[in-house]
């Protein structure tokens, strides 16, 4: 079974592409942090999105059902999925309706998650990814590894090659804006002839029955515009209750996401153009169930901006593909075990637990703390190796017990001092990546008490 710790290890192989991702990586965490600074009431803006979201968690079924009858009422069919099978099978009925062989598709986090790629390619349905980033990792073979910018952890240069050897442009080239004008030039001949165009959805607005497609190039619009059949997927936590809550929304997203005032389209779709089909699917695929979990349920608020991949310094150092899933990063961990506990076990611990997710979170997620509550649960159902059970009900006996912690400490530090080789060697994984300091004579307990005798 894979995990966390051994994809991060292969990563880790390469330390110049992990320095350089980590670098760009807090380079956008700057920039986020320098919008955030210039609107006075960015912290309102988080709470007053939190609390929305909040009504839409508590009101979840009824924001649903008006959305949907107001879809309708516009011209959309409506479709339900309980899972990721459920959505596939629906898009592939939708597509082979029509007699299409291939079709457009903008970034969709939820299809990355429900796996649809692969499915239509082996249904003989050809899908061409129309985002820069997401056309890289297709023509790569490779899943994306941010969700936001997918394509992170390719250098220009690699960038180059691979389109050298699929689009025919010239070895050795690595210069973005030639790059990107012969991935436009290369994608215009998919838009001009697509019959069908697939999108993701951003927020979906129960009052007007309408969605919103947030994208910096424009492709979802020139697909969906172009196409004859428009195919929007949206999980169920997408729901907004009016328009008017939209602004909060989008005022953080963009500035969270990539430190920009805002996207460069935030497009909206309410009803069909003359001659035009669309259809909405509308996913389920384990949220219900995260809903139902009130340590977790929190997580359904997120809305995909990839602040806490940007600010994580795991994921920095370990790259998204470590995470073995769709949704990678602290916001992925938290949703990962809610589909299965079993194959995402290892997650939840790929943290430091340092609250720096939490903190820059729009929507103000108590992440960190959900990913602590998560290996609670993992080692109490028994998801967790048997060696990572022991030691963390050993811990919890040592740090639940006054004495014992005390005689931990000392014992601790006298191995440092004296038997270094018990605890630095190659058996023990904590001490793999780590330099520790210098032991201490004593704890900080036995100095205080030490010197607030001494004071009187």
């Amino acid at each position: 079974m894979v995990n966390h710790a051994d994809l991060s290890e292969k990563f880790n192989v390469d330390e110049p592409r992990v320095n350089w991702h980590d670098e760009t990586l807090w380079w956008v965490r700057q920039k986020r942090d320098r919008a955030a600074k210039q609107i006075p009431e960015w912290e309102e803006l988080r709470s007053v999105a939190s609390s929305i979201k909040d009504n839409v968690l508590s009101n979840l079924s009824e924001y649903l059902a008006e959305f949907e009858k107001n879809a309708k009422q516009n011209g959309v069919h409506v479709h339900w999925a309980a899972d990721a099978d459920e959505h596939n099978q629906i898009v592939l009925e939708i597509i082979q309706s029509h007699g299409i062989k291939s079709i457009v598709k903008s970034k969709s986090m939820l299809t990355e998650e429900c796996h649809l790629n692969p499915f239509l390619i082996k249904n003989n349905i050809e899908v061409v990814d129309t985002d820069l980033g997401e056309r890289i990792v297709q023509l790569a073979e490779e899943p994306p590894s941010h969700i936001v910018l997918p394509c992170i952890h390719w250098k220009k240069e690699e960038i180059g090659d691979l389109f050298h050897k699929h689009l025919g442009t010239p070895a050795g080239n690595a210069d973005p804006i030639f790059l990107t004008r012969a991935a436009r030039a290369h994608l215009r001949k998919y838009f001009l002839s697509a019959k069908l165009a697939m999108t993701g959805v951003n927020f979906a607005i129960a009052s007007t029955g309408e969605f919103v497609v947030c994208t910096n190039e424009g492709n979802a619009d020139m697909g969906a515009h172009l196409a004859d059949v428009h195919i929007a997927c949206m999980g169920l936590e997408k729901i907004i209750p009016e328009r008017k809550h939209l602004g909060v929304f989008l005022r953080l997203l963009a500035r969270s996401a990539t430190g920009q005032p805002i996207t460069s389209y935030s497009s909206h779709f309410r009803k069909p153009a003359e001659g035009q089909e669309m259809h909405i699917v509308i996913v389920d695929n384990g949220r219900s169930r995260q809903l139902g979990r009130l340590d977790f349920r929190n997580s359904l608020k997120c809305i995909r901006c990839a602040a806490c991949f940007n600010t994580c310094p795991v994921y920095r150092r370990s790259g998204g593909h470590s995470y073995h899933t769709a949704i990678a990063g602290p916001i992925g961990s938290i949703l990962a075990p809610n589909l299965d506990m079993r194959n995402y076990a290892d997650l939840p611990f790929a943290s430091t637990l340092c609250g720096s997710c939490s903190n820059v979170c729009p929507v103000k997620i108590d992440i960190h703390q959900q990913l602590y509550k998560w290996r609670q649960v993992l080692v109490e159902e028994g998801y967790v190796t048997k060696e990572k059970s022991v030691a963390m009900k050993t811990m919890s006996s040592v740090l639940s017990n006054p004495s014992k912690y005390r005689l931990a400490g000392r014992l601790g530090r006298w191995i440092l001092r004296n038997a270094p080789f018990l605890a630095k060697n190659r058996w023990n994984l904590w001490f793999k990546h780590r330099e520790m300091p210098e032991a201490p004579k004593n704890s900080f307990r036995e100095w205080y008490l030490e010197n607030k005798v001494n004071k009187k």
